[in-house]
C-alpha cells in the first residue's frame, strides 16, 4: 500500500460559497476520493490543524504528499516547509497541483520564482500527452479537454523539467508545460497544472487518473539510502 497524505489549505471552501458549492467537503476530499483505495492508503491534512497536519509522525508515515495551495501560501510556517523539504530529500514523493507552483515548498525545491502568465476567463484547456511512454501517462488518451479552466501560460519560471509529460493549450492561444517531473535528493516531484478552485476539475476521471499515476510514480523506490561522507575502501588498496 502506498501511504498518501493529501494536503489542502481548506480556505477557499470556508470563505467562498462559489467554491463550497463545487467542493462541499473540501478540495482535499475530492482529490483523496479520486486517488481511491486500490493500492493506496489516503489521509488528509489542512492548514488549520496543529503543525498544519504535517507533524514529524505524519510525514514519517507518508510515502507521497499531495499539495494544493493558493491563497494561504504565506501562512505556511517556514519550519513545516523545512520539514517537508527534508522528507522529500530523504525520498518522500511530492505531487504539486495547480496554484501550488507558488507554494513555499515548491519554490524552495525549484530554486526559482515559479511565476507565469494567468487569466480567469472560463476557457477550454486541451491537455496533450507529449510523453506517452511515461508511467504517469499510462491509460491516458493522446489528449483530453477540460471545458472550463483558469489559464496558465509560458514562460513558466522553473528549471528545465527532468521529463515533460503533458503540455496544455488554452482557448485564448497560450500553451503551458502542465505536467513536469523533477528529482531532488532521493525524492521525486510531479507538478500538474489543472485544478482551479471554482471548477470541478478534480472530479474529471482523466485528471484523477493522472494524479493516481503520479502518486504511483513518485512513491519511494525502496532502494538503500546512499552513504556519503568519508568512506573506508571496499577493497584492499595496494598502491
Amino acid at each position: 500500500m502506498i501511504k498518501v497524505t493529501v494536503w489542502n489549505e481548506f480556505l477557499h471552501e470556508k470563505q467562498h460559497e462559489e467554491v463550497r458549492k463545487v467542493y462541499p467537503d473540501g478540495i482535499h476530499k475530492a482529490i483523496a476520493d479520486g486517488i481511491g483505495t486500490d493500492g493506496f492508503q489516503v489521509k488528509t491534512a489542512t492548514l488549520d490543524q496543529p503543525e498544519h497536519g504535517l507533524t514529524d509522525e505524519v510525514l514519517a508515515a507518508t510515502d507521497v504528499l499531495v499539495w494544493w495551495g493558493h491563497m494561504g501560501h504565506h501562512l505556511v510556517d517556514d519550519a513545516i516547509v523545512e520539514r517537508v523539504h527534508a522528507r522529500v530529500m530523504e525520498g518522500m514523493g511530492l505531487i504539486v497541483l495547480h496554484s501550488g507552483h507558488f507554494s513555499k515548498i515548491f519554490k524552495k525545491l525549484m530554486g526559482t520564482g515559479c511565476d507565469l502568465k494567468w487569466r480567469e476567463a472560463n476557457e477550454k484547456e486541451r491537455i496533450w500527452t507529449v510523453n506517452p511512454a511515461h508511467p504517469i501517462a499510462s491509460g491516458l488518451p493522446e489528449y483530453f479537454e477540460l471545458p472550463h479552466e483558469e489559464m496558465y501560460g509560458e514562460h513558466f519560471d522553473i528549471p528545465a523539467p527532468d521529463e515533460l509529460v503533458f503540455i496544455s493549450w488554452f482557448e485564448g492561444g497560450e500553451v503551458f508545460r502542465s505536467g513536469c517531473t523533477f528529482h531532488r535528493g532521493q525524492g521525486k516531484i510531479f507538478y500538474f497544472r489543472p485544478g482551479h478552485e471554482t471548477f470541478p476539475t478534480y472530479y474529471d476521471e482523466n485528471v484523477r487518473k493522472v494524479i493516481r499515476n503520479g502518486v504511483r510514480w513518485a512513491a519511494p523506490s525502496g532502494a538503500a539510502k546512499p552513504v556519503r561522507g568519508n568512506h573506508k575502501p571496499l577493497e584492499e588498496i595496494r598502491s
